[in-house]
């Protein structure tokens, strides 16, 4: 029996057992069946070695190089910097156990998509929309493209000249695009490649910072961060909710599998073990590099590091020529992130296309596998297209970490609902078939710590102008939740004006494309 068939029987892709048609029909997420979103492209290809890399990939990239400066910016001291890489990591986990629970009963391509569709039903497409207005409009590859061009710059010795980051930042996001388009088995070689190698480059640094604190190197008081640690810590809530952004942003990733759950074998199996462990790698190797970095500089100077506090960091143990060296090894890391999100983010976009999502010229181009029949290029591109306008629009120097921002605020909002939604089943669904079920106080920490981060940024900081000058503290936030609301219009446009203006009504149908994608096509008819 295929995998597929042995889903279908099981009745795993909807989560139920001994169930009448009707509740399969209820719960199914979207309008497609699990045979119909499953098929096309390369098929089931993705092993646990694959999917655990996929989320090292995916985790480790620009975060654990770049971020700690701005952490350390905003909080103002060493213990709560360090506090808050804790509370990240127990944020994290307890997020990844509440998707292991929606991935295992729904394990299909889409992450929160599929979550959301499978709960907020109705109006019909609702969900669907605003996720794809924050998928496709926040969900670019843009600051990781700018770490690599800037530390690519350093590493040459050259300054971060604006049209030289923007230049580099801008051929790496189309490499990246047209690698897994046109060659996707070696797409996926590369991103594992470079997860194994970025694996290395930081167990290096952790190794280098015990040797550190031994007092065996060159830097004269490694302890000198860690006495009185929390010296000049903040009292402004939004200081920390701006800085658990950006650690959250470090550790984004782990929900990684989830997105491309119709190329893992055994994907239930796998994701169980894949995601647990991708985190937990990443996680402790985190931890352990930030002490590397506080025993090796001064707090001055790492505040001044900007995108660059790796380098700083091998600057002060090993000279200036490490320095360079490590910026080119910063920037290899970096290329590792924006392969895999671009690879992942494709796939969502993809089965938002596939869901009947209106687009420019058609869905159905944007949903097929076009042209090899086994990757999407048309969603890579969907990617691309955001990516590009970012890099090229604002400063780079603005742009890191208001970029940064802008991500997180309407992810949270994202995931507030994802995590509500998930009650709501247990409480109305009790029946649903549960491979993996979250221990509810983790749920509800998740639930209490996303609703922190959805208030605490309209808080003032302590420094009355936030961490990105000169625009206002408030602005991500209000930008994150126009782009939401962007969402509800075009939704309100598409399924209510539009009709009501034109006579007409929408009426799906499935189309099968060349690569034997099934895809949900809307078309008008008259009302009668």
């Amino acid at each position: 029996m295929s995998e597929k068939a042995h889903y279908a029987e099981k009745s795993v892709d909807v989560g139920l057992v001994n169930a009448s048609e009707l509740e399969l029909d209820e719960l199914n997420p979207g309008e497609l069946t699990f045979e119909e979103d499953t098929a096309g492209g390369m098929g089931r290809h993705l092993g646990v070695f694959t999917c655990t890399m996929l989320i090292v990939g995916r985790i480790i990239g620009t975060g654990i190089f770049s971020t700690p400066s701005s952490i350390l910016s905003s909080v103002g001291s060493v213990g709560a910097s360090l506090m808050l890489w804790v509370l990240g990591f127990v944020f994290s986990f307890c997020g990844l156990f509440v998707w292991l629970e929606y991935g295992t009963m729904f394990p299909r391509s889409g992450g929160e998509k599929v979550y959301l569709e499978a709960v907020y039903k109705k109006p019909k497409f609702l969900a669907t929309v605003i996720f794809a207005t924050n998928a496709i409009l926040l969900g670019f590859t843009a600051s990781g493209c700018i770490v690599f061009a800037d530390n690519i710059l350093a590493s040459a010795g050259r300054a971060a000249d604006r049209w030289a980051v923007r230049g580099i930042a801008l051929g790496v996001i189309f490499f990246a695009t047209f690698l897994h388009g046109l060659t996707p088995r070696l797409g996926v070689l590369l991103m594992n490649a470079l997860s194994v190698f970025k694996i290395v480059i930081l167990f290096f640094i952790v190794v280098t910072g015990w040797v550190v604190v031994s007092g065996k190197t060159r830097i004269e008081n490694p302890h000198a961060n860690f006495h009185n640690a929390f010296a000049e810590s903040s009292h402004s809530s939004n200081d920390y909710a701006t800085a658990t952004f950006k650690v959250l942003f470090a550790y984004s990733g782990w929900q990684n599998v989830n997105y491309v759950m119709n190329e893992v074998k055994n994907p239930v199996r796998t994701l169980k073990i894949a995601a647990p462990l991708g985190l937990g790698i990443c996680a402790s190797l985190y931890l352990l590099a930030n002490i590397a970095y506080f025993a090796a500089a001064s707090k001055d100077e790492i505040r001044k590091s900007g995108v660059t506090v790796a380098s700083l960091f091998f600057g002060k143990v090993f000279g200036e020529e490490a320095e360079k060296a490590l910026s080119a090894i910063v920037a290899l890391s970096a290329l590792g992130n924006i392969v895999t999100v671009t690879y992942t983010a494709a796939r969502v976009n993809q089965e938002l296309a596939k869901e009947g999502v209106p687009l420019p010229f058609g869905n159905r181009l944007w949903a097929s596998n076009w042209p090899t029949g086994k990757s999407p290029l048309p969603g890579l591109i969907i990617h691309l297209i955001p990516s590009a306008i970012v890099i090229i629009a604002p400063p780079p120097e603005v742009a890191y970490p208001f970029i940064l921002d802008v991500e997180g605020y309407p992810s949270q909002i994202v995931n507030l609902f994802v995590v509500l939604g998930l009650f709501w089943l247990r409480w109305k669904k009790p029946h649903i078939i549960r491979p993996f079920k979250v221990w509810l106080p983790f749920a509800f920490f998740f639930l209490a710590a996303a609703a922190f981060l959805l208030v605490a940024p309209f808080l003032r900081p302590a420094n009355k102008v936030g961490d990105t000058p000169p625009l206002p503290y408030y602005l991500y936030c209000l930008v994150g939740i126009s782009i939401l609301a962007f969402g509800v219009l075009y939704w309100a446009v598409w399924r209510v004006v539009l009709p009501k203006v034109s006579g007409y009504e929408w009426a799906p149908t499935k189309q099968v494309l060349e690569d034997g994608t099934v895809v949900n096509v809307f078309s008008r008819r008259k009302v009668e």
